[in-house]
C-alpha cells in the first residue's frame, strides 16, 4: 500500500488504460469521511442495534445516504426492497422517496420485519408508507406488477443476485433504477484467488449489467459496494 504523497508528487503520472491507481491512505480516510458524511437519527441507531442484537448486517451510513438519494432522485413513489432487515435501508429509502410513496419490502423473516415496523414508526413514517410481505423474495417478486416500481433495492441472497436482476428489469419502469449492495464482498470480488460460489455469482452479475445493452450502470465504493443500473 502505498503512503502519503510528497511534496514533490505535484504530477500524477497518467495511468495505463485499464489499470487502477494504488489506494493510498489519504484516499481510505476520505471514503471513510464520506461514508460518515450524512448523520443517522434515533431511529436508524435503533435499528441498527437490533441488527446487531440479530446478527445481521445492515447497510453502512454511506450506503444508506446513497440509497435516499438514489430515491430522491427518480422522484420515487414506488419502490420494492429485496432484504428488509430491521429497517435501516427502508427509513433511508423513505426519507428520499416522495411523502405519497409507498415502500414494498420482503423479507423470509417476519421478526425482522416487526422491528421495521417499529424503526418505520420512530422515524414518523405513516403505516401505509410501507407494505411488509413475508416471504422468499424469487417466490414474491413474481406477483408484483410490470412496470410498477421506479426503483428496486437487492439486499438478499448473494447467490440470487443474478436472478433478481432479471425480476428488476420486469418490475422497472423506463428510467427506473435497480441497485445492488455489497457487490464487493470485502474485497473478494477482485481478488484473484479461488473464491466461493457466491462471489462467483456477484461477478457473473457485475459482468451481465456491464454488458447489457438495457441498462446504464455505475459502481458505486460506498458501503460494501453498490452497483446501480438505470433501465432504458
Amino acid at each position: 500500500m502505498c503512503g502519503f504523497p510528497t511534496p514533490t508528487d505535484t504530477v500524477t503520472p497518467r495511468q495505463p488504460w485499464g489499470q487502477e491507481r494504488a489506494i493510498t491512505g489519504n484516499r481510505q480516510t476520505s471514503w471513510a469521511f464520506a461514508d460518515a458524511y450524512v448523520a443517522e437519527d434515533d431511529a436508524l441507531h435503533w435499528a441498527r442495534e437490533r441488527a446487531r442484537e440479530a446478527g445481521l448486517r445492515p447497510v453502512s451510513p454511506g450506503t444508506g445516504a446513497a440509497l435516499g438519494l438514489l430515491a430522491a432522485t427518480v422522484d420515487a413513489k414506488a419502490v420494492a426492497e429485496i432484504g428488509t432487515g430491521t429497517g435501516v435501508s427502508g427509513i433511508h429509502l423513505l426519507h428520499g422517496m416522495r411523502p405519497d410513496g409507498v415502500l414494498t419490502t420482503v423479507d423470509p423473516e417476519p421478526e425482522h420485519q416487526q422491528f421495521a415496523r417499529q424503526a418505520f414508526r420512530t422515524a414518523g413514517f405513516a403505516s401505509n408508507r410501507a407494505r411488509f410481505i413475508p416471504g422468499r423474495a424469487l417466490d414474491v417478486l413474481p406477483r408484483l406488477a410490470d412496470a410498477g416500481y421506479d426503483l428496486v433495492f437487492c439486499d438478499g441472497d448473494r447467490l440470487e443476485f443474478p436472478d433478481y436482476l432479471a425480476e428488476s428489469l420486469r418490475l422497472l419502469r423506463p428510467g427506473g433504477l435497480v441497485v445492488f449492495e455489497g457487490v464487493f464482498a470485502h474485497g473478494r470480488t477482485v481478488d484473484s484467488g479461488p473464491q466461493p460460489t457466491e462471489v462467483l455469482r456477484l461477478r457473473e452479475l457485475l459482468r451481465t449489467v456491464r454488458e447489457s445493452p438495457d441498462l446504464v450502470p455505475s459502481l458505486l465504493p460506498v458501503g460494501d459496494g453498490l452497483l446501480c443500473a438505470v433501465k432504458h
